[in-house]
């Protein structure tokens, strides 16, 4: 895979990083990560600006594959860069990649599939969306 540095992703966010995170070795607990990441899942599915979301359906997780890289230790932040690697008819991939002070401690892959909140099935993402997708698409990653 190509090496993404933060300025490379479409949708940077971040988080703090607080004491309570933290587990007996010092460092960031493992179960924070998923919570990182999902901070820069939401600049994608909740975006205010260039919503995705049709009313009546909901987003699942379909697959999450997290690749601990290094450990992330308090105090500081945590800087997320999250982009978009495939579109489907109801579903998205999303690459991320965590950074604490500028190092890679993690990578992630997420399959995203949108459901209808009353059949629980999956529903397709309108044009709308998809094109919205697009632009957040990440370019030369395997």
């Amino acid at each position: 895979m190509k090496e993404l540095n933060l300025e490379d992703f479409p949708l940077i966010t971040f988080d703090k990083i607080r004491y309570a995170d933290t587990d007996r070795q010092g460092h960031v607990n493992n179960a924070n990560f998923s919570s990182f990441l999902e901070t820069g899942r939401v600049e994608v599915l909740y975006n205010t600006r260039y919503p995705i979301l049709v009313d009546s359906s909901s987003f699942v997780i379909a697959s999450l594959k997290l690749e601990f890289l290094n450990e992330i230790t308090w105090p500081g932040e945590v800087n997320i860069g999250t982009g978009v690697l495939k579109i489907g008819n109801s579903s998205m991939t999303i690459f991320q990649r965590l950074f604490q002070e500028n190092k890679c401690v993690a990578n992630a892959e997420t399959v995203i599939v949108q459901v209808d909140n009353v059949t629980r099935r999956s529903s397709p993402l309108t044009d709308t969306a998809k094109n919205t997708l697009y632009n957040w698409l990440l370019n030369d990653v395997d």
